[in-house]
């Protein structure tokens, strides 16, 4: 236990926190990380799975492709691109794009795919062109489905994105790598908690905007839970009789 009160010791410890190499610094250059990241892979992802989703194509290619993207080890990926690139903040951008994508990806085609056909079927008799049904059907209504795979990419690249200080003096990671190197195992855990306390402001964050994101006229459709109550009057179910009385 002496190992955790030293490193609350260390998160809390005011000299940690300004300086080039302080904690506010780190955190500052891991959430831009984090969300160039994520732009740069729901560029890449939300148009093709959109467009997976409405087509119905390339939706066994879609899959195989996350899958694989899946598979591959986030640190073997960084090292290679290292080797490749050099030094630097471009091969955890590569990486962890690579890492982030396959979630969008699932996110964006399957919230298409959840539609209701019959949604679809009528807003093209309408005269909705594809565009618009696109624009003002699937979009809406696949968003909250889309927020769930960027919800998932975010943590994912939010945990992961300690790898970059592996090639490039950046973010939390630096706190993790520098206390390996010098057996400073409270500076190790508490660079660690921070990771996890940032990861879990963004679960919470992205967790209401995923909520509210379902259209209003969609949640008003939900069923409501009530509580069962019988239909019968109590006339017709009586009364209780009274012990003793014939």
């Amino acid at each position: 236990m002496n190992i955790f009160a030293e490193a609350l010791a260390w998160v809390l410890d005011p000299a940690n926190y300004p300086g080039p190499d302080g904690i506010w610094t780190r955190l500052g250059q891991h959430i831009v990380f984090t969300l160039v990241t994520v732009v740069i892979a729901s560029a890449i992802a939300i148009p093709i799975g959109y467009l997976i989703g409405h087509t119905g194509r390339g939706r066994a290619v879609a899959v195989a492709t996350s899958g694989g993207l899946r598979a591959i080890p986030t640190l073997g990926l960084l090292t290679l691109v290292g080797l490749w690139v050099g030094i630097g903040l471009t091969a955890p951008y590569v990486a962890l794009t690579v890492l982030a994508i396959p979630s969008i990806l699932a996110g964006a085609y399957t919230g298409f795919d959840a539609i209701d056909r019959r949604t679809i079927d009528a807003a093209r008799s309408v005269g909705m062109s594809e565009w618009q049904i696109v624009k003002n059907v699937e979009i809406p209504l696949g968003l909250p489905l889309l927020i769930g795979g960027l919800r998932s990419a975010t943590l994912q690249v939010i945990a992961t994105a300690t790898l970059a200080a592996y090639v490039a003096n950046f973010g939390l990671g630096r706190f993790l790598f520098a206390g390996l190197k010098t057996r400073d195992y409270a500076e190790m855990l508490g660079g660690s908690i921070i990771v996890i306390l940032l990861a879990l402001v963004c679960e919470g964050l992205l967790a209401l905007v995923q909520r509210y994101a379902v259209p209003r006229g969609v949640a008003a459709g939900r069923p409501q839970s009530v509580r069962a109550r019988s239909s019968r009057s109590n006339a017709v179910m009586g009364t209780p009789i009274e012990e003793g009385n014939n």
